[in-house]
């Protein structure tokens, strides 16, 4: 469990890093959120 913690927050922090390099907000939004979908779903599956 500590690992899939571990890969959701590592996803965030790859996408708030996006955040600084793409002025686009909406690319970056919706980056952000597959990351935490995708996180999501490996820590229910």
């Amino acid at each position: 469990m500590k690992r899939v913690c571990g890969l959701m927050l590592f996803c965030f922090g790859m996408g708030m890093t996006l955040l600084l390099f793409i002025p686009e907000t909406l690319s970056t939004l919706i980056f952000i959120i597959g990351c935490l979908a995708l996180g999501y779903y490996l820590f229910c599956c």
